[in-house]
């Protein structure tokens, strides 16, 4: 329906005559043939001109999506695809989205343990992390997420941006005023941190780098950022 909305309203601009409304016209009049056969905008071939158009339509099925298997525990466990999850991971796969598998039952049993024996728990069935982080990093990685740390004395805070976001830009998402006057980044990689156990430790190691304003901010970067207004 709201294709079809769209399809009429540029079929009105094309006949003004206007190029770039009858490239437009013409493309959502194939993209709603293709539509009505029942495949999803997400599997329509454009080029990057035509694909920045069907961007700004909006459209549902052309979100990325994740498909989540709910498996049996032995799939889990046992590292076993069924041939139903693989189906789903091909049919994820032919749409340019994501599957995953989990078990709800084990994803049940894991997030009312403490700490220690959520770790006891996933040791004892060979398992390296939750379920429930895959969710969260493959949701991140399909929508072209990524998350920065940042530090004081009275909080350590996550900050999520668009993978490629500029060492100002990621400032920004704390305060414009860290963007505006923007001197330099301090960074820390998250796992030189875990590694070397302080902030001292890393920089007496030599691994703290002062990044300008062309630095690109990589998933897990502690920062530290000056700033001058």
């Amino acid at each position: 329906q709201t294709l079809e909305k769209q399809f009429h309203k540029s079929e009105k601009l094309a006949r003004s005559g206007d190029k770039t409304d009858q490239i437009k016209y013409s493309l959502i009049q194939s993209l709603l043939d293709h539509c009505n056969n029942g495949k999803k905008v997400k599997t329509f071939n454009t080029n990057n001109e035509e694909r920045e158009i069907v961007r700004n339509l909006n459209l549902l099925t052309n979100k990325p999506i994740l498909y989540v298997a709910n498996v049996g525990e032995g799939d889990i466990i046992n590292n076993e695809s069924s041939d139903l999850s693989n189906k789903l991971s091909e049919y994820a796969k032919d749409e340019n989205n994501l599957s995953i598998r989990l078990c709800s039952k084990l994803e049940q049993e894991i997030a009312v343990l403490s700490e220690d024996e959520k770790d006891l728990f996933l040791n004892e069935y060979s398992l390296s992390e939750p379920g429930l982080n895959k969710l969260i990093r493959s949701a991140f990685n399909l929508l072209g997420l990524e998350t920065f740390f940042t530090a004081g004395p009275k909080e350590v805070r996550s900050w999520t941006i668009k993978k490629g976001t500029t060492a100002p830009s990621a400032a920004g998402e704390i305060h414009t005023d860290f963007e505006r006057g923007f001197i330099k980044a301090e960074v820390i990689k998250y796992m030189d941190l875990i590694n070397f156990g302080s902030e001292k430790a890393v920089k007496e190691a030599g691994l703290s780098k002062l990044q300008g304003k062309e630095y690109i901010v990589c998933d897990g970067d502690c920062i530290f950022f000056h700033f001058n207004v």
